[in-house]
C-alpha cells in the first residue's frame, strides 16, 4: 500500500512540476528572475500571480481610456454607436 500511495505522490508531484514548467514559460521573458533553470515553484507562482494582476490593471485602464475617447468623439458630434455595439459583450 506504500508503494502505491508513493507512486500516485510522485505522479502527482511530476503533474505539478509540469504545470509550474508551463506557467513559466508563459511568463514574459521580463519577468527574468524565473528564466533561471531551477527556480522554486513557489517562486514562479508568485510571479504568475503578478502578471496576472498586472494584466488585470493594464486591462481595466485600457477600458477606462476607451470611454473617455468615446466620451470624447461623442461631444464632438460623432455617432459612436456603432463602436460601442462592438464592445459590447
Amino acid at each position: 500500500m506504500s508503494s502505491r500511495r508513493t507512486r500516485t505522490t510522485r505522479t502527482r508531484e511530476h503533474d505539478i512540476d509540469d504545470l509550474v514548467s508551463k506557467l513559466q514559460a508563459l511568463l514574459p521573458s521580463s519577468s527574468s528572475s524565473c528564466k533561471r533553470t531551477t527556480v522554486p515553484s513557489s517562486k514562479i507562482l508568485e510571479e504568475t500571480c503578478n502578471y496576472i494582476k498586472s494584466l488585470r490593471r493594464k486591462g481595466d485602464n485600457l477600458g477606462e481610456r476607451l470611454s473617455q475617447l468615446l466620451d470624447s468623439m461623442e461631444n464632438n458630434g460623432v455617432d459612436v454607436s456603432i463602436i460601442k455595439d462592438l464592445l459590447q459583450p
